[in-house]
């Protein structure tokens, strides 16, 4: 299923879903012109699970690569599909934290994410990337916040497609039975290409952090 548009407008400017937008836009147009060194770059600043029980590196190395493996994708179609769902959930989810709010939010889950993904992988070499953990979280956030929004679909049947519309709370929930699905399946397989238990983490972070944020607006606003 490929998710087209919701049918709720937002009554703000979503600027920080549109500089998280930009910002994962910009950070790939880099790798790009990194050529055989964007192996090396992904290393550094991907969020590699195993880093996290060595004494040998430092803390702020730990640290730094559960913020900056948000912005970092593995290819045009990652980053495609991310953007996509952050488009289309983000902004509703923005409106209603407030900009400052849902900017913290966001950094929050992403971290949530991948610290779940480390708890499966302990011993993992393999540098997770890409938004998908900190957009669970939005996804988890909309999933409690708008439960009878409607998700204009690109539904694939057999050989034919078809739009549709689907309850955001279906639509939502099936993607999350898939991905906690496809976790269970993955545990104990070697060289999984996809975070699952980063996306179950990022959804079930948001779905118990909303309300809190939702709770402790920040008075300030983006004009």
């Amino acid at each position: 299923m490929i998710p087209l548009r919701d049918n709720i407008p937002h009554r703000r400017k979503p600027v920080i879903t549109t500089a998280i937008l930009v910002l994962n836009v910009v950070v790939f147009l880099y790798q790009l012109g990194l050529g055989g060194g964007v192996e090396s770059f992904i290393k550094t600043y991907g969020f590699v699970p195993q880093r996290l029980s060595l004494s040998s590196i430092s803390l702020g190395a730990k640290l730094l690569p559960l913020f900056s493996s948000m912005f970092i994708h593995g290819g045009f179609l990652h980053l495609a599909g991310n953007c996509l769902y952050l488009w289309i959930f983000a902004d509703n989810v923005e409106d209603k934290l407030g900009h400052v709010n849902f900017l913290i939010f966001y950094l929050v889950c992403g971290v949530a994410a991948s610290l779940l993904h480390a708890l499966f992988n302990l011993s993992s070499k393999v540098p997770a990337i890409g938004a998908s953990g900190a957009i669970a979280g939005v996804l988890g956030a909309y999933f409690l916040m708008f439960p009878r929004a409607r998700v204009v679909t690109l539904l694939p049947l057999f050989i034919f497609w078809q739009i549709i519309e689907i309850p955001a709370f279906f639509f939502l929930g099936f993607w999350f039975v898939l991905q906690f699905l496809f976790g269970l399946v993955s545990l104990g397989a070697t060289g999984a290409e996809i975070a699952f238990w980063a996306h179950i983490g990022g959804f079930i972070s948001g779905m118990l952090l909303v309300k809190l944020f939702m709770r402790r607006r920040f008075s300030y606003r983006f004009s």
